[in-house]
């Protein structure tokens, strides 16, 4: 299955390149796109000197973190992120012949390259972000932050698996998707301690991306020793368990088109 997927991989490569104009515009557009969000910042902070406790370059970690995992999943993830054009043209109907899984085959079928620029953009910051905080880079600090990216990954692409699944019941969920994930995205590109105790009651336990890009935070920059939140990215791999559930079993209660 690495091979099939690998060789997926390169085909969307090959057919993205060969419109080289068209991709260096959206490689372009992107630049632009994640500096706009960059430079929100930047100007925030001309303003103020911290927000909440948390300084300018401890902010753009939580960003670069979150960039960094959303980037990866609309790249290498956006045949789920477009799920619902399976169901409204009946091509689902023809995955579900293959000897493949349905997610599997999904995830194959569109990645979207233009998006390195993001991810490429959210590895400098996150390198420009830890030189400035200065901090001590032991083995445990590079392996919980190697986790948090990780997690990253792993909360948006259970995020898109359960959009996926919204979709066998309403085929369009277009509000909801960006309500959870550019919605959210947009919200933890900053700690979630600066909210309200409801926004982070709901992003720690209904949807945990302060299990990311906070909690970890918080003892990655040494302003709390609690293993608790050494531990928190636990959160987003055990998140992944019911989101892939229901896609299956959305998969497994899917109606043919008949066509």
């Amino acid at each position: 299955m690495v091979k099939l997927y690998f060789s997926h991989l390169k085909q969307n490569l090959k057919s993205q390149l060969e419109y080289k104009w068209s991709f260096i515009m959206s490689l372009i557009s992107q630049i632009f796109v994640f500096f706009t969000y960059y430079f929100l910042i930047i100007s925030l902070f001309t303003k103020f000197n911290n927000i909440k406790g948390f300084s300018l370059y401890e902010v753009l970690l939580c960003f670069s973190i979150i960039n960094i995992g959303f980037s990866f999943n609309e790249i290498f993830f956006k045949g789920i992120d477009k799920f619902e054009d399976f169901i409204i043209d009946g091509s689902l109907d023809r995955l579900l012949l293959r000897p493949y899984g349905i997610l599997f085959q999904v995830m194959c079928s569109k990645m979207d390259f233009s998006k390195l620029a993001r991810t490429f953009h959210g590895i400098i910051i996150l390198i420009i972000s830890l030189y400035k905080l200065n901090i001590e880079l032991t083995i445990g600090k590079i392996i919980l932050l190697l986790v948090m990216i990780l997690s990253s990954i792993v909360l948006f692409f259970g995020i898109f698996v359960l959009m996926a699944s919204y979709c066998f019941v309403t085929v369009h969920g277009l509000e909801v998707k960006n309500l959870l994930t550019d919605g959210g995205k947009h919200m933890a590109q900053y700690p979630i301690g600066i909210f309200k105790k409801g926004v982070i009651f709901i992003f720690s336990f209904i949807i945990p991306y302060a299990s990311v890009n906070y909690y970890p935070l918080l003892y990655f920059v040494g302003k709390s020793n609690s293993v608790w939140y050494l531990l928190s990215p636990i959160l987003c791999f055990i998140y992944l368990i019911p989101c892939i559930y229901l896609f299956n079993y959305g998969v497994k209660h899917y109606t043919s088109t008949g066509s």
